[in-house]
């Protein structure tokens, strides 16, 4: 037996649009635009198409720095010091030399704002002992963030046949970055980096256009195009997107910044429900009460469509029979959402209490009704 309760709800007036607004055609290979609060795809084209990365391998380059920094493996001011290996490695740079001194910090600001190959091999032996070693690490890391598409063979995205990611498992990482480490993000807004009295710019020409993008990665190789991971953050909300295989640098900004406004003018991300919010009471048997208070232990977000965030469907569904015991934060039921007729989504509704089990009388009680019930 399930108990089903279906709901029509009206979560908030937003401004409706006068007609849907077809998402935009960008001049790129793939694209996505992702909601950072929901990880929500908002729009998308050949988003998880395998492609070269080029310099969008450092995203996960600086991922495994800030997670060493965090660890204490490694700490900031650190002298590292400079293989022959790393000196030596072609492409862009940040012009580090085997006997002269470079710190963490300026390593990874030339990872970041230089997209210095040198600084991402040095930074790579120090973490691992060798890039090798360290793209494994890069790669045990992408299956744990759940970057199912991706495989590195080093740290700079220079090009190699086995070198591949999508659209999708970047803006993965990308959101994984701001989230997990807000004390280095900000590392991504700086325009300029100035090492061995050469003082390069950050090739996001995004940074100098909208001030409310503060990120994140350029990345470029005859094969693999012009690329850009961007981040923009206007009021509470962040996007972020995603354009590979663009036909120039200018080109690359101008489509991200068009993914960005689109997702900006024409969605919203809106609230359902609060923390600990009871949505409904569901039947617990065998238990010391009878109902149960299920919702969500977080803020339940999602990103809408401007006029369809009034037309949503909620059906709360309870996954019985609920048998006691009964812990806080496990999985009692499912609720689905739907904008006319159309299923935009399921997810897991929590139990927000305890329910230990019943006497012993009450369990033979319930044992006899549910053997009737034959639920």
């Amino acid at each position: 037996m399930r108990f089903l309760i279906a709901v029509l709800v009206s979560l908030f007036s937003l401004t409706a649009l006068a007609q849907s607004v077809p998402p935009p055609v960008l001049a790129a290979n793939a694209w996505v635009l992702a909601d950072h609060a929901t990880g929500q795809t908002l729009v998308a084209k050949d988003a998880d198409t395998r492609i070269e990365p080029a310099s969008l391998t450092k995203l996960m380059t600086a991922y495994l720095t800030f997670s060493a920094l965090k660890a204490g493996t490694i700490s900031a001011d650190q002298v590292v010091p400079v293989s022959e290996r790393a000196w030596r490695m072609e492409g862009s740079r940040m012009f580090i030399e085997p006997r002269k001194e470079v710190t963490v910090d300026e390593l990874i600001k030339g990872i970041i704002v230089q997209s210095g190959n040198d600084a991402c091999v040095a930074i790579s032996e120090l973490i691992a002992g060798s890039e090798e070693a360290f793209a494994a690490l890069m790669n045990r890391e992408a299956q744990r963030l759940g970057m199912r598409n991706t495989n590195f063979t080093n740290s700079t995205g220079l090009p190699d046949p086995q070198l591949y990611t999508t659209a999708n498992d970047l803006a993965l990482l990308a959101s994984a970055i701001i989230r997990d480490f807000p004390e280095y993000f900000s590392l991504y807004s700086m325009k300029e980096f100035t090492y061995n009295n050469i003082r390069q710019p950050n090739r996001n020409r995004l940074l100098y256009m909208d001030p409310t993008v503060d990120g994140m990665k350029t990345g470029h190789t005859s094969t693999a195009g012009y690329c850009l991971v961007s981040t923009a953050e206007r009021g509470p909300r962040r996007l972020v997107a995603v354009v590979l295989g663009a036909a120039s640098d200018t080109v690359r900004a101008q489509e991200s910044l068009k993914l960005l406004n689109f997702g900006f003018q024409f969605y919203d991300t809106v609230k359902l429900y609060k923390a600990e919010e009871a949505l409904s009471q569901f039947r617990v048997w065998k238990g010391k009460v009878n109902e149960l208070p299920v919702g969500f232990t977080t803020d339940f977000v999602m990103s809408l469509p401007k006029e369809s965030a009034d037309k949503i469907q909620v059906t709360l569904e309870s996954r019985q029979p609920l048998v006691a015991p009964i812990e806080k934060g496990q999985e009692v039921g499912v609720l689905s959402l739907r904008i006319d007729g159309e299923q935009i989504g399921q997810y897991p509704v929590l139990a927000l209490q305890d329910v230990p089990v019943a006497g012993f009388f009450g369990r033979l009680w319930d044992a006899i009704v549910m053997l009737f019930k034959r639920l």
